[in-house]
């Protein structure tokens, strides 16, 4: 806090059918830390952005015909590239997300994983074979089951993870052969710009791929045009089942929200284990300064161990490094804007009206929430059973693992969660009754490897991310069958 930022000189253009373009319009990029300008960039028109989706639907032939050779020739490009200019990323990740320099570190160098995995399951996405002569009737028939993209995609980003989250959706698309045309958020449109500067150096398909970054306004006329088949958002729960109820007919991916927990249970009692836990989970509840939809907010521990644990909590997060993100030790810097950070400011000021204890933290300086830790929080607060998002986590004790596993499930949301134990039928138990989408066992809810399948159930979504569940997703079946062969 206090930092003076320095203007950046160039405006970013964006990208139509694959070449760099301006407009009349330009908009600043802030940071979320002094509300200082940081960045420039141009707004597409009505008229391009129109371009670049008449330009999607008019090159899905030309994409779905490039060999498996030209993608992944293409992703690998791109993943050497970002992996060249991961440091330059990572510092305009920092400048307009506000971002620690350790966590835009670590997202800029995720990105180049997601295309180097996608150009590797590019090689193996091959289809099946079935043999169709099981019966009589049948014989001498075979069936080749291979996939096929339902069409151009719409990939709309948030904010939070301003290159990572854009790969997902660029890499997957390019993987398959599907058209992209990306709207980024607007608060944070430059980390897409540049990686439009990254595709513009391959061989893809010149209409195959567009980044416009226009306002939220311009957003369901995108979502409405038959012309993009394929949505894939990442957002809140709100907006993502207001474009499912909007176009029901379309293929839709909604990676959205959710209030993920860890638990931990009696048998993760040692000094090892109970710092380990106490490490990560103060961590990982406050590491984007808490916006992320699998950052630690509802804490369960065993009454057994729960005053040593929650003394831990306590004592990891007041000892994380918070302020100026551009600090190599700093952990948690600002939210995304001050509004945001008062919107958690009143929300855990509810809560404690309603007779929640802070432990640590809840005061916000502008955009600036301290890392903050509250017990006691009614069942029925916004903290509790919403989503957060932002740098607070709550504790509760547990008498056994099946209460532990119902105040989970007990939420309308279901993307991760975390149980610390060392028992295996318990992590077996874990996975079959808890309802969501993964369960970290001996870890918090927030771990992602980026090829793993991801997504959530309830209202954290339908579809999946990680290379190549999400090239499944954007691909259909489609069955060809030989007859009469000698088999």
């Amino acid at each position: 806090m206090g930092v003076t930022y320095e203007v950046m000189s160039a405006i970013y253009p964006f990208w139509i059918a694959g070449k760099s373009a301006t407009s009349d319009v330009v908009a600043d990029v802030i940071h979320p830390g002094d509300g200082q300008v940081v960045g420039q960039y141009y707004v597409p028109t009505a008229a391009q952005t129109e371009e670049a989706v008449a330009a999607a639907w008019e090159s899905r032939h030309a994409a779905r015909r490039t060999t498996a050779a030209q993608r992944a020739d293409a992703l690998m490009h791109i993943s050497k590239r970002l992996t060249e200019r991961a440091e330059e990323i990572a510092q305009l990740i920092l400048d307009e997300n506000g971002k620690p320099l350790l966590w835009a570190r670590a997202e800029a160098g995720r990105a180049g994983l997601v295309f180097r995995w996608a150009a590797e399951e590019v090689r193996r996405f091959s289809g099946e074979l079935q043999r169709l002569d099981t019966e009589a009737a049948t014989a001498g028939r075979m069936a080749i089951i291979r996939r096929f993209p339902h069409g151009p995609v719409l990939g709309i980003s948030p904010f939070n993870f301003p290159m990572n989250l854009v790969a997902h959706k660029v890499a997957p698309a390019i993987a398959v052969g599907a058209p992209i045309v990306v709207k980024p958020a607007p608060s944070t449109p430059l980390s897409a710009l540049l990686l439009g500067e990254i595709l513009a150096e391959t061989d893809l398909p010149a209409g195959s791929w567009s980044v416009i970054p226009v306002g939220n306004d311009a957003a369901p006329g995108l979502v409405a045009d038959v012309r993009l088949p394929v949505i894939s958002f990442t957002g809140s729960d709100k907006v993502g089942f207001e474009i499912q109820k909007a176009v029901p007919s379309k293929h839709i991916t909604l990676e959205l929200g959710g209030n993920a927990a860890a638990v931990v249970l009696e048998d993760w009692n040692s000094e090892k284990d109970m710092t380990w836990a106490a490490s990560r989970i103060a961590t990982f509840a406050n590491y984007q300064a808490g916006q992320s939809c699998i950052s630690v907010q509802r804490v369960l521990i065993h009454d057994s161990i729960f005053e040593e644990m929650t003394n831990r909590i306590v004592s990891a997060v007041s000892a994380l490094p918070n302020g100026d993100p551009r600090d190599e030790k700093t952990v948690v810097g600002p939210m995304i804007n001050e509004a945001a950070a008062i919107r958690v400011e009143e929300w855990v000021n509810e809560a404690v009206a309603g007779g929640a204890k802070v432990l640590t933290g809840g005061k916000r300086n502008g955009s600036f929430y301290e890392p903050t830790v509250l017990s006691n929080v009614p069942v029925d607060a916004k903290v509790s059973c919403n989503e957060v998002f932002g740098p607070v986590m709550l504790v509760n004790s547990i008498a056994s693992t099946q209460e532990g596993f119902d105040i989970v499930n007990d939420s309308p949301f279901g993307l991760q969660a975390g149980v610390f134990t060392h028992d295996l039928q318990t992590a077996f138990l874990a996975h079959s009754e808890l309802e969501v989408g993964g369960v970290i066992i001996g870890d918090v809810p927030t771990f992602r490897s980026d090829q793993m399948p991801y997504g959530g159930v309830k209202a954290s979504g339908v579809g999946k991310e990680g290379l190549l569940h999400a090239m499944r997703d954007l691909t259909h079946e489609r069955i060809l069958v030989l007859s009469d062969l000698a088999l």
